[in-house]
């Protein structure tokens, strides 16, 4: 697995994966903009719609296994852990 295209918040998530062939993990993936055959070969495997050439990011909820096989792909630049956003609603006063 090459590390150096993982964010900091995915790399430490694969610590906590019980099962690494299962697909677990929401992820954003950053390609290089032009993909041949192959790399859309292997996106469309893991279940990837909308593969195209000239766009270069994707998401997927992938196993550990298969963010190790793509992070040393060569046409990936990196991988970002894909995180559910919370909505802060402040319940102070409006200032006037």
């Amino acid at each position: 697995m090459d590390f150096q295209k993982l964010d900091a918040a995915l790399a430490t998530a694969l610590n906590d994966v019980q099962n690494p062939e299962e697909p677990s993990l929401e992820v954003f993936i950053h390609t290089e903009p032009i993909l041949d055959s192959a790399a859309t070969a292997v996106l469309e495997n893991l279940g990837i719609s909308g593969v195209t050439s000239g766009r270069d990011i994707f998401t997927a909820t992938l196993s550990l296994n298969a963010i190790s096989h793509l992070s040393e792909e060569p046409w990936v630049k990196y991988l970002k852990r894909s995180q559910q956003l919370r909505l802060s609603i402040n319940k102070g006063k409006l200032g006037v």
